[in-house]
């Protein structure tokens, strides 16, 4: 299984710029964090123009949160912007801005969690590691288990399986886990897997067993984004992005009808410290809004 699956992603895997041979270490951390719930397509621009910008760890740790939320723009959760300026902040301060290889280390960094460290080890820096992705998860789920789909929450027994299947060489083990991710990005899809296209249909346990049906699909959730807090917050923060200056309340009140949810809203962008509130120069004037 993993010959093919190698075989495969030497001929069909994407030319994308953090897989080059020279992307630094840097490089691969913001696109593991990019990536993180945002499809590729959306990510490389972002990431050029990121890595153009602040192509050192010292780059963004040094540029205003409101700079980094600009540079964020519509790629959706700008939390994640603010923990890759901590991130960077950490690799400074603890690392002297070399973004650290050992696993512990990239575990410690803020923001980061055990795919993102196994991801470092594996794609940063070569080395064999556990990567086990959304992707991953499937593939393994389908191939080895027999299963449409993977349980919703990662278990134990599939961080054992994804550790067991990583050759034992560094380098190999390596492409092993973009090759296993690439895979599951492209061919072993969630809703529409493409069987005819796969390197490993003919051992895949979910084809021998006839392809049924998910389940675990009573335990999914999904929310459509229309009219979601999600949505709002968007707004908001498109707003604010757009904005040369502080933005008035009435223009905030303006992006969403519905006045509780709105400042439900308003309220959770505060709390994660992705706006701040200026209050008004007396009582009678409203207070206004800008990016940290």
């Amino acid at each position: 299984m993993r010959a093919a699956v190698l075989d495969w992603f030497g001929r069909h895997a994407r030319d994308l710029p953090w897989r080059a041979a020279d992307c630094s270490a840097w490089g691969v951390l913001v696109s593991e964090v990019m990536l993180q719930q945002t499809p590729v397509v959306r990510v490389e621009p972002a990431w050029r123009a990121w890595m153009a910008r602040w192509p050192e760890p010292a780059d963004p740790a040094e540029a205003s949160t409101a700079d980094v939320l600009r540079a964020w723009d519509r790629l959706g959760y700008p939390r994640r912007a603010l923990r890759l300026q901590e991130c960077a902040r950490a690799v400074v301060e603890r690392h002297g801005g070399v973004v650290p290889a050992g696993a512990a280390e990239l575990l410690a960094l803020p923001g980061g969690g055990p795919y993102t460290a196994a991801a470092g080890q594996a794609f940063a820096f070569g080395r064999r590691s556990g990567v086990l992705d959304t992707n991953v998860r499937r593939v393994l789920a389908r191939a080895v288990h027999g299963a449409a789909l993977p349980a919703p929450t990662q278990t134990a027994a599939e961080v054992r399986l994804a550790e067991g299947l990583g050759p034992a060489d560094d380098a190999t083990a390596a492409r092993w886990s973009a090759a296993s991710m690439e895979l599951g990005a492209l061919v072993c899809t969630a809703r529409s897997p493409r069987c005819e296209e796969c390197p490993i249909a003919e051992m895949c346990a979910w084809r021998a067993a006839g392809q049924p049906v998910d389940e675990h699909r009573g335990r999914r959730r999904t929310q459509a984004w229309a009219g979601t807090d999600r949505q709002v917050r968007g707004k908001v923060m498109a707003l604010l992005r757009g904005a040369l200056g502080p933005v008035p309340a009435h223009a905030v009140d303006a992006v969403w009808p519905d006045r509780a949810q709105r400042e439900r809203c308003v309220e959770s962008l505060l709390a994660d410290g992705l706006m701040v509130r200026m209050p008004g120069a007396d009582d009678d004037q409203p207070p206004a809004y800008r990016l940290p």
